[in-house]
């Protein structure tokens, strides 16, 4: 089963208007199956959250973690359970962070790399130069609150230029929530789990194999079959989420890209229609192609 997972929150803990229990009641209220916390430099709601989930009857799950806040950007970390010191923070070498969360045995990727900056945030933007990017576990692509052409697309096309020239990073999305707002047709991460499943464990795997779908509420499926590749449309009814009349696949590689129609009865494809390459991004539209109408981004093809 796929799981919906929100991965960027924060709570009166650090900068936030809201509480965790009422962080908990509203991701319970959108049927989300796993929230993390994630609060900036701190992990102090930790304590609070887990006994709150302990003495309460909720069906909701929750992961731990932090977002390390710094002036040269953010950095979010998943699966955290202790406080990383982050004191000799390089924006010339953040590797050194970086290796020091895994160590840990978090899950560490960059945060709304294309934030407005300076003046009007200062630290927003990712401004760290990495030049090794083997400790590195994910991108956040879309982070919703944020501008969808200044900031969301180029956070997305840089994920995509990583995976094209070889780096292996997941993608994740994160409404970055500070209050209880609206979440449809908003982007969130999915991941195959159980419904009894550990979501840390969940996490961790579908991070480290990279295995995420960002999407707003259809997601798109592929495998092969021979020397034929079969793609399939799965609506995991996120709430709030409305369709568009038809539906559009676009296969992208270094030597360039297909755009397919696909229907609910799926759609077969031969290898000969696909473009070369070695890792391919996959994603789902509804009736354009355009930023504004993509519903979803599948985990990256390797063949």
């Amino acid at each position: 089963m796929l799981k919906r997972f929100e991965l960027h929150n924060h709570t009166t803990h650090s900068d936030a208007s809201i509480s965790c229990a009422d962080l908990v009641r509203h991701m319970e209220e959108d049927h989300v199956d796993v929230f993390a916390l994630t609060d900036h430099n701190t992990i102090s709601g930790h304590r609070e959250l887990k006994e709150i989930l302990r003495t309460h009857d909720f069906r909701v799950r929750a992961v731990y973690g932090m977002e390390y806040t710094t002036y040269y950007g953010h950095i979010l970390c998943l699966n955290l359970h202790q406080y990383v010191p982050w004191e000799s923070i390089d924006v010339r070498h953040p590797e050194k962070l970086f290796a020091a969360c895994k160590e840990a045995g978090a899950l560490t990727g960059v945060a709304h790399p294309f934030s407005y900056g300076a003046p009007f945030a200062r630290g927003c933007r990712f401004e760290m130069q990495i030049s090794d990017f083997s400790d590195v576990d994910f991108i956040e692509i879309f982070n919703n609150p944020e501008p969808l052409r200044e900031v969301n697309e180029p956070g997305l096309k840089w994920w995509e230029s990583l995976i094209l020239s070889g780096e292996r990073l997941a993608a994740t999305a994160g409404m970055d929530l500070h209050d209880a707002r609206d979440m449809s047709m908003m982007f969130a991460t999915y991941l195959e789990g159980e419904a009894d499943g550990d979501p840390e464990q969940e996490l961790e795997t579908a991070i480290r194999n990279r295995r995420t779908w960002v999407s707003k509420g259809m997601i798109l499926r592929y495998e092969r079959e021979g020397g034929r590749w079969h793609f399939s449309l799965e609506d995991v009814h996120k709430p709030g989420f409305k369709a568009g009349e038809r539906w559009l696949m676009n296969i992208r590689g270094n030597e360039g890209e297909v755009i397919r129609e696909i229907t609910d009865e799926g759609l077969w494809m031969e290898e000969c229609e696909i473009p070369p390459g070695s890792a391919l991004i996959v994603k789902l539209f509804m009736d354009h192609t355009d930023i504004e109408d993509l519903v979803c981004v599948a985990p990256v093809l390797y063949r």
